[in-house]
């Protein structure tokens, strides 16, 4: 296998792929191209690239200085379980612009092992709250 590249330049996504591979996962079933179009356009996105050809995806948002939140890494199926993930959270959590971030969050039903060699750890219950709005 080729090294991964992971590229911020959002003139490498396709978004396409990208847009459908996340409304196929099971967090992203609800979701639209409009909606990730902005949702992009509102991230610091990396793009796993191999020879030129992407391969995954991932984004953090935040402010930039204190806080950011990892979303919606995700691997094309065909290139899981060669590291591109690892490659893709390492890449952002050292992007040049948040490097001064202490506080990094992020939600998975499955990828624990993903995020734990990072030093991401099950938040105690009772400090972090949430809300999820209902289309209605």
């Amino acid at each position: 296998m080729s090294a991964v590249e992971i590229s911020f330049d959002r003139a490498k996504l396709d978004f396409a792929r990208t847009s459908q591979l996340l409304c196929e996962s099971y967090w992203g079933g609800n979701r639209t191209d409009a909606l990730h179009e902005i949702a992009f356009a509102n991230s610091i996105c990396a793009i796993a690239l191999i020879d030129g050809e992407q391969v995954g995806f991932a984004r953090a948002q935040g402010d930039r200085a204190l806080f950011m939140r990892l979303s919606d890494v995700i691997v094309w199926p065909e290139h899981r379980g060669k590291g591109i993930g690892k490659a893709l959270v390492a890449g952002l959590m050292d992007h040049p612009e948040l490097r001064t971030v202490l506080s990094w969050s992020l939600s998975t039903e499955d990828a624990h092992a993903l995020y734990e060699p990072f030093g991401f750890r099950l938040i105690e219950a009772g400090k972090e709250m949430r809300l999820y709005r209902s289309k209605d």
